[in-house]
């Protein structure tokens, strides 16, 4: 560690050979955005979701186009005057016979109703599209937060086994001059414990690694943890996040959760609309065909009648109004949705700035700091070596030295982190 200098530190924390992942395969930010795309059960369930909605957007347009029912009867009447006895006001349709026949109904109009409800599915769709991107968006941000983990876990355990070896190497060297009586057992005891230490930072951070590859795991959508030889992922230049106002315009634009809730606000506009409209008449051409194999003499072989159909509801006990009512304030309160949504975006572009431009802070103090640490050891072991300090000073200097690699490591991936999250919070992560 005598001779690591920023450089060396910064190449030191990158690396990435550890011994027991040799045979693991290699994986890179964008091949693993791609994998979570692919396989995570969230992106699948949120498309099957979207082409749901598309499927309603058909249900509501059929309404448009005609309708054609296919009738086929068979019917045995008791007497020919069966059809005026009790059991309905008109019954002219109980004869002897076994008919068939088609009957088409296309509708004219309903004064907007099906319209508005068929523009309501469309917005629906639209808004469980956009759902669906900010469940993309979701599990990229996922992939890159746990991504960018492993590295810092990979870079913590590099630091871990490096401080390791060279306190290893040191209790050597105190072992051997303590046995020619150049130093004390006392310096062979502090040397010891350095090393055990360090031997438990190797522990930590072993851990620490499996937890980090076991989420990114996950988040690859694989159910079982597997490790990998992580690419690194070079630094974004150093631009700190000052254009808030753009940055807030771009989410508001931009935010697939925004813009579902646009969609969704529309889709309850438009479906309150339709309800409205369900009081209004409904003007539909209609038209039967068929004939009687089959029939009464009375009766002829074939029938066809075509006509013009007015229905007109008059008294529900209040159902219409009802409907129309609901569905108004739903819309009411997918509009304060909205509003409350766009207000959570604002806070939360601001915050992740506000984290971006602090973690740039951090990974330069800290730079600093490996530079101060790196001179304070090479000091400390040079006072050491001439015996003018203790092995406490030196102790310390190693400490230093140690907490100044791993601090610079976490501040390194937690810029990386904090990029990825702006870029979340604006809607333009992918």
């Amino acid at each position: 560690m005598k001779c690591i200098g920023l450089t060396g530190c910064i190449a030191l924390i990158a690396a990435c050979s550890l011994a027991d992942e040799t045979n693991a395969p290699t994986l890179d930010l964008a091949t693993a955005e791609q994998i979570a795309l692919k396989n995570h059960p969230a992106v699948a369930a949120a498309d099957y979701r979207a082409r749901a909605a598309q499927e309603v957007v058909k249900e509501a347009q059929a309404g448009y186009f005609p309708k054609a029912t296919l009738y086929a009867n068979a019917v045995g009447a008791g007497s020919s005057d069966v059809r005026i006895l009790a059991g309905g006001l008109n019954n002219p349709s109980v004869f002897d016979r076994a008919a068939a026949g088609v009957a088409v109904s296309q509708l004219i109009t309903d004064f907007g109703r099906t319209a508005n409800a068929a523009a309501g599915s469309k917005f629906q769709a639209r808004a469980e599209n956009d759902n669906a991107n900010a469940t993309r968006g979701r599990i990229l941000l996922d992939v890159d937060v746990n991504y960018f983990n492993a590295l810092k876990a990979q870079a913590v355990l590099s630091v871990a086994r490096q401080t390791f070896d060279t306190r290893r190497v040191l209790l050597d060297q105190i072992s051997t001059m303590a046995s020619n009586q150049l130093r004390s057992e006392v310096d062979v005891s502090f040397a010891r414990v350095s090393v055990e230490e360090s031997q438990l930072l190797v522990q930590k951070a072993e851990n620490d690694l499996s937890a980090a590859m076991t989420s990114l795991s996950t988040s690859l959508g694989s159910r079982e943890p597997k490790p990998y030889q992580l690419v690194e992922q070079p630094l974004a230049t150093n631009v700190v996040a000052d254009d808030i106002q753009g940055l807030v315009q771009t989410a508001l634009e931009s935010r697939p959760e925004v813009l579902s809730l646009r969609n969704a606000h529309e889709a309850a506009v438009r479906l309150a609309r339709s309800k409205r409209d369900a009081r209004l008449p409904e003007i539909d051409a209609v038209g039967v065909a068929g004939g009687a194999p089959v029939h009464d003499d009375r009766l002829p072989d074939d029938y066809a009648a075509a006509g013009i159909q007015l229905d007109l509801p008059l008294f529900a006990g209040g159902f219409y109004l009802a409907q129309q009512r609901e569905a108004e304030l739903k819309a009411e309160a997918e509009s304060e949705a909205l509003r409350d949504l766009e207000d959570q975006v604002v806070r939360d572009v601001h915050l992740a700035s506000l984290n971006l431009n602090n973690a740039w802070r951090q990974l330069s103090t800290t730079r600093e700091l490996i530079r101060s640490a790196t001179e304070a050891y090479d000091l400390a072991e040079a006072r050491y070596r001439l015996g003018s300090s203790s092995i406490v000073e030196l102790s310390q200097a190693q400490l230093g030295l140690t907490s100044a690699l791993i601090a610079e490591a976490n501040a390194r991936y937690d810029v990386l982190a904090q990029q990825a999250n702006l870029a979340y919070q604006t809607g333009t992560i992918h």
